[in-house]
């Protein structure tokens, strides 16, 4: 493990060693006279179009007396952000994915989390809520991107017709991933243009409030072989798996939320009868950017619980 300080005071940066290559992760303690074992820290687990810095603007509205003596876990999950280089992609899935992180949080000296993931983030937290039930204290999945997905991921074809907006959103990941690096190159130019919030407008309620700056760091944070990666993941997974899930779980979605159909989410409460489902409106498939103080306000309420 190497360590790293971030120019923001209270972010440390740690590189850990896992099974699909380097980890970056940034902790913000807040505890203060207590070892981090004794704890319960907000663990943040971004999409497959993202990075940690996707969850900014909803970390910058909370002030570090929110939720007393609990660190906060920003990780760069392998393939993405700032642990791209070395990433094995090739050994991706959803329970290697799930013991990186669960390594990583170990090594931390953390035993008992609360998961916090968007979009794919949302979908490892509710794995990990299946596969660590006494460690995971609880999740709260911001338009975890679940059934639809997979069911998109396993045949596109049909899913053009049934999920058009994210199963052409795979196909044109797969195609950038085919160009390799040249891929990755032009969908960081394509977002530097005027063509990149159109090609946005599925992601948000009201595209034109959102700040170009976001679809700027959106287009850097994009990794299509990675982003591929994922979706054969999800095309095979066992969904039956998160009946073992026992901790309280929020999923939340945005009204427009094209990727997160409310059916997935009541699907998913059938699954996890525990599972507390919240719509934001006016609001996409990105409610921490959108209407992050909404999304305090639930965090907040799952972790008074």
């Amino acid at each position: 493990m190497s360590v790293q300080q971030n120019s923001a005071a209270t972010l440390q940066g740690h590189v850990f060693p896992t099974e699909l290559g380097p980890c970056m992760v940034r902790v913000q303690p807040r505890t203060r006279g207590l070892s981090a074992a004794s704890g319960t820290p907000e663990v943040y687990l971004h999409g497959a179009a993202g990075s940690w810095t996707t969850f900014q603007a909803l970390l910058s509205g909370m002030p570090l007396s929110g939720t007393p003596a609990n660190d906060r876990v920003l990780i760069d999950l392998p393939g993405w952000g700032e642990s791209t280089r070395g990433a094995r992609l090739e050994r991706f899935s959803i329970e290697a994915m799930a013991r990186a992180v669960n390594g990583v949080l170990n090594a931390l000296g953390y035993r008992r989390w609360n998961l916090v993931g968007h979009s794919m983030g949302g979908f490892l937290a509710l794995h990990m809520a299946a596969a660590w039930p006494e460690q995971t204290a609880s999740v709260a999945a911001i338009s975890a991107t679940t059934f639809s997905v997979s069911d998109a991921c396993r045949a596109p074809l049909p899913g053009l017709y049934k999920f058009p907006s994210f199963t052409g959103m795979l196909l044109a990941m797969r195609s950038m991933a085919a160009l390799g690096p040249a891929g990755t190159a032009l969908v960081r130019t394509i977002a530097t243009t005027r063509l990149m919030r159109p090609l946005m407008s599925p992601f948000f309620a009201d595209p034109a409030t959102i700040p170009p700056a976001v679809f700027r760091d959106l287009g850097d944070d994009a990794r299509p072989a990675s982003f591929s990666a994922a979706a054969r993941a999800a095309a095979d997974y066992d969904f039956s798996r998160w009946r073992g899930i026992l901790c309280p779980v929020l999923a939340i979605r945005g009204d427009s939320d094209v990727f997160t159909p409310e059916p997935d989410l009541a699907r998913l409460a059938i699954m996890v009868p525990h599972t507390r489902l919240a719509t934001i409106p006016y609001c996409g498939h990105f409610a921490h950017i959108e209407q992050p103080e909404q999304v305090q306000q639930l965090l907040h309420e799952l972790w008074s619980r």
